[in-house]
């Protein structure tokens, strides 16, 4: 069984990760893979940089990530451009990475950690998806403190992505981050003791 893990900016998705692999989940994290599939050289790397060219990238060849972070802020199309050139690679790396670890350990939970779930075809490939979610104003609260950002930008950052409440309807689970850490660990703890019953029934 594959578990689609999402949230959104500033919702707490890396943190219940964490908890996840704590419990001793083994955890396929798409972040790690966004980075090794823009890695200097390789295809992902040269297919960016032929679309945005060499001021993208910094004087080591690395991409320059705030550079292109703020260039696809600002232009919807670029984003989908370099969406279409790194989802398909990260999504392959994702399964391969499963497969390795389901041959030592079949039938055995795997929970993809995804930021990016529903907005492409990714959630496709998980047979359940939870859902870390906060109300909209703890979000932006969050968002703020975290990053030193005023309200204007905040919004601005959140309504770049695709809202938590449209997320919610299409989540099998959610699991609710606007209390304390306490709250939210028991929820992942219940969550993950029906995860392994399911998987021993399977």
């Amino acid at each position: 069984m594959i578990i689609g893990l999402t949230g959104g900016i500033a919702s707490g998705k890396s943190t219940v990760s964490a908890m996840f692999r704590e419990l001793g989940a083994y955890v396929v994290d798409a972040d790690i893979w966004a980075r090794r599939v823009v890695s200097p050289g390789s295809s992902g790397w040269k297919e960016i940089v032929d679309f945005f060219g060499r001021e993208i990238l910094t004087e080591d060849g690395e991409l320059n990530r705030p550079k292109l972070a703020e260039l696809i802020f600002h232009h919807p199309d670029y984003r989908h451009r370099l969406n279409a050139i790194t989802h398909p690679k990260i999504r392959i790396g994702m399964k391969e990475e499963t497969e390795d670890y389901l041959k030592q350990y079949p039938g055995q939970p795997v929970i993809w950690d995804v930021p990016l779930l529903f907005e492409g075809d990714t959630h496709q490939l998980v047979d359940e998806t939870f859902l870390v979610y906060v109300p909209y104003d703890i979000q932006l609260e969050r968002l703020m403190k975290r990053n030193q950002l005023s309200e204007e930008e905040a919004k601005a950052r959140i309504a770049s992505q695709m809202p938590l409440d449209s997320k919610r309807k299409l989540a099998d689970y959610l699991i609710d981050n606007s209390l304390t850490l306490e709250h939210t660990r028991e929820q992942v703890q219940s969550i993950w003791r029906t995860i392994q019953q399911n998987a021993c029934q399977e």
